[in-house]
């Protein structure tokens, strides 16, 4: 009985070393992946605040805690499922999906970016006269909405750097890397639409540098935002671009991302910073382009549709 007993404890030291292991592997791939993901939750952090203005000040928590659990949902519910199904059974039909999502949202940016040069002012008018309640709930969804197609990307990266690993690690990196990056970005949103407050509370104190900082931040706030909206709807453009321009290459058309990938050393010298700039901006101009035929395109239908009504 004995050595038994001390069989046992030795497969169960195995077993736990074994487990322990597992998980620095599940750690470093989680953080590699979410390395990797950064452009993407850069993108996902910058787009999200502009869902909250032109709500009043006590929604704005509520509707960002609604939309981090439709992030989540998003991200395990269905993306990480999906993911894992289409890894198994269609590898092939991911990078279609992903362009389908790239294509979306040049479209969703290249509408702003035509409404406004054309000076359209839909939006606003909506904001200022709807239900508020229907507001809310349009502007949850079309958060969500948006959410799905950066998580989606996220989650892609993050398969793609584990893509050669046991079934059980690869589930649990992106379960880390969904819970993670979900509750940093919306971490950060929550502090960048609750920073006017913040900033008013130090105004009430009675030290001089927490009023001047109070101040500032109350003041800086309205630029924050408008400058957040600009590169939320910009980081849009640029990612779906970018994911257009990488699906094609791996569906076979090399020519925009070798363009863009030349245009980047030739002006870039070496230099990362230059080089990853010109590459944004190489793939923001592929994905405004797509954006605005698709946006010419589908505006062309519907209007078509409501005159032959």
């Amino acid at each position: 009985m004995p050595s038994g007993l001390a069989a046992l404890l030795d497969d169960v030291a195995a077993i736990t070393k074994l487990a322990a292991a597992s998980l620095d592997d599940v750690g470093a791939a989680a953080g590699k992946a979410g390395t990797k993901a950064a452009g993407v939750v850069i993108d996902d952090t910058a787009v999200t605040p502009r869902y909250v203005t032109g709500l009043t000040p006590d929604r704005e928590l509520p509707i960002i805690w609604k939309i981090a659990m439709g992030s989540l949902r998003n991200k395990l519910l269905l993306l990480l499922p999906g993911a894992l199904l289409l890894s198994w059974l269609v590898p092939w039909a991911i990078t279609p999906l992903l362009m389908l999502g790239g294509a979306f949202l040049c479209f969703e940016g290249a509408e702003k970016v035509l409404e406004a040069v054309a000076g359209g002012h839909h939006g606003a008018e909506e904001e200022a006269t709807g239900d508020p309640a229907h507001l809310e709930a349009s502007k949850v969804a079309g958060a969500i909405r948006t959410d799905l197609i950066l998580s989606a990307e996220i989650m892609a990266i993050a398969l793609a750097e584990v893509a050669d690993q046991p079934f059980v690690t690869r589930a649990a990196v992106l379960a880390v890397v969904g819970l993670a990056i979900t509750a940093a970005v919306y971490g950060v949103v929550a502090l960048i639409v609750k920073m006017d407050d913040i900033g008013l509370h130090l105004a009430q104190r009675p030290a001089r540098l927490a009023q001047a900082v109070g101040r500032g931040l109350v003041k800086g706030m309205p630029v924050v935002m408008r400058a957040l909206s600009i590169i939320g709807t910009a980081a849009m453009i640029w990612v779906g671009g970018g994911i257009l321009v990488h699906g094609a290459a791996q569906l076979g058309w090399h020519a925009p991302e070798e363009v863009i990938h030349h245009a980047a050393e030739a002006v870039g010298h070496g230099n990362g910073l230059i080089g990853w700039v010109v590459t944004a901006i190489g793939s923001g101009i592929v994905g405004l382009v797509i954006g605005a035929v698709i946006a010419f395109v589908a505006g062309k239908l519907f209007h078509g549709k409501a005159d032959a009504h």
